[in-house]
């Protein structure tokens, strides 16, 4: 399982390490990825997405589940959140 945000397309970078002799040693930072369950008001249904803590934050920012999926575009969602946001442009 690749280590990606569901919602938000947020994956690795890479950068270096730098010592106090300044030699520069490749690195990757990782998102902070969690298991979560989110709640879609439209379709009264709870979906299991792994999300970066920074993504969680900005599902709550913006009104929850249902108003993300239909602000973001399609190709920073993963597949299962693109099923999620067909079935809510569906219903609406």
């Amino acid at each position: 399982m690749s280590r990606i945000c569901e919602l938000t397309g947020k994956g690795r970078q890479i950068g270096h390490n730098v010592s106090h002799a300044n030699n520069k040693t490749k690195r990757v930072f990782l998102p902070n990825l969690q298991n979560v369950t989110l709640m879609s008001e439209k379709l009264e249904r709870s979906f299991k997405f792994r999300v970066s803590t920074q993504g969680l934050r900005s599902v709550e920012h913006n009104g929850g589940l249902d108003n993300w999926l239909l602000k973001t575009k399609d190709d920073k969602l993963s597949l299962r959140a693109r099923k999620v946001k067909r079935e809510l442009v569906k219903a609406a």
